[in-house]
């Protein structure tokens, strides 16, 4: 009973003591885990994250300026020989790694299942795994090397993923240069900074955001990997684009021959009002601003050729030097709220179904580590050649649009 008691009076004085409500309803190695799960919580973390609930977004004096970038199409012939040729020589070298997030489900799909195991409809029947894994496949065989492929799962998916590359013999790719590892997660809150408790009677936890890629990747050993293996550069893209083109020798180049810790990705905005966070610079550092931050006046402003003076979207396609990932992993990025709806058990032992936004979860975000650097390269690319996401069921950036990306992509190459 030591370690009840230890638990009982750690939430006793955090005032968290609803956190036992199931307790003497489950086995003996749920009450294991559940006292597990309240051992490794950061109270105070907790608290100071309830107190920014708040205080809402402040955007204070910052001061918002687009950001230089290069189009990739614009490049003139001899600066793309010369870009692919130092790329290609990094590359051969050993020094990339390519990092997938898939941590998500594909609920907002319809799909019951790790996102990365979703078909999207083609006449092969791949899944998004699959579809990612063969163009690193085309470059170790390009580049006569392995280049080694980390993914990031959740606590959610991370058996349903390992055993789906099991199943299909990791497509090919050697199993030894494939890493997964797990996202952190936190606790989610209610508004009187209360934790709420999941339905199985344990703490309701929320993935911690793209942001926790970098203290996962040292939580779990993957860091070390990397550092062992006298890694560079490591892309780091996201599951759900079919079209991420993660082994770009031109891509590295930039980032390399500009001497920056790292490098985004841009697509041009589709429209002024399309909800994408865009590139640019914060108080003269690198950073992204969400559309949620950024005025109409801003969105629509247009400089003397007609384009969008904020039109770079970032598409979550980032190049960082292995360097400044071991910086940052080891100092914490910054924690943003979002307010959803999410079913819970009271301290009564009553499930409580919601249905409206009644918690905060908390997530960090992958560019706020742009904060951190001098400079950082932009390059911009074109939508239908790496930009095919799946996001929706249907309509705009459902597994429909991604489709049609794919095949008119691949008919001209």
């Amino acid at each position: 009973m030591e370690k009840y008691d230890e638990v009982k009076e750690i939430l006793k004085k955090n005032n968290q003591e609803q956190l036992l409500v199931c307790y003497d309803k489950l086995n003996a190695e749920g009450k294991e885990k559940l006292l597990d799960q309240i051992l490794n919580v950061d109270f105070e973390l907790i608290k100071d994250l309830y107190e920014k609930t708040k205080k809402g977004i402040e955007m204070g004096d910052d001061v918002i300026e687009p950001i230089e970038y290069v189009d990739k199409s614009k490049l003139s012939k001899e600066e793309y020989e010369n870009y692919e040729k130092l790329g290609d020589k990094i590359i051969k070298e050993g020094k990339l790694a390519v990092l997938t997030m898939a941590g998500g489900q594909g609920t907002r799909l319809g799909y019951n299942g790790p996102k990365g195991t979703f078909d999207i409809g083609l006449d092969t029947h791949e899944s998004l795994f699959e579809l990612i894994c063969k163009p690193i496949k085309e470059a170790n065989e390009k580049y006569g090397i392995t280049i080694p492929w980390y993914i990031m799962t959740s606590h959610e998916n991370n058996a349903e993923t390992v055993n789906f590359f099991e199943s299909h013999n990791y497509f090919g790719y050697p199993k030894e240069d494939i890493m997964f590892f797990i996202q952190g997660e936190l606790p989610m809150i209610d508004k009187e900074g209360k934790i709420l408790v999941n339905e199985e009677g344990f703490l309701k936890l929320a993935a911690d955001g793209h942001g926790g890629v970098f203290e996962s990747m040292l939580k779990s050993g993957a860091l070390e990997d990397m550092n062992k293996r006298n890694i560079e550069w490591v892309f780091i893209g996201p599951v759900d684009n079919p079209l991420v083109n993660m082994v770009d020798p031109i891509f590295v180049a930039i980032a390399a021959t500009k001497k920056c810790m790292a490098a985004g990705k841009s697509v041009v905005k589709a429209r002024p009002e399309e909800r994408v966070g865009v590139f640019c610079k914060r108080n003269s550092k690198p950073s992204v601003v969400e559309y949620t931050e950024i005025s109409e006046e801003m969105s629509t402003k247009r400089d003397a050729n007609g384009e969008l003076v904020f039109g770079e979207s970032h598409i979550n396609c980032n190049l960082f030097n292995i360097r400044r990932i071991n910086e940052i992993a080891a100092n914490k990025l910054p924690y943003h709220e979002a307010f959803k709806k999410a079913n819970y058990i009271n301290s009564k032992g009553e499930l409580v179904v919601a249905d409206k936004p009644n918690a905060y979860k908390f997530e960090t975000f992958i560019f706020d580590a742009f904060q951190s650097m001098e400079s950082m390269a932009v390059m911009r690319v074109k939508r239908e050649e790496e930009f095919a996401p799946v996001k929706n069921a249907e309509g705009v950036d459902s597994p429909e649009t991604a489709r049609e990306l794919y095949i008119n992509f691949h008919k001209k190459n």
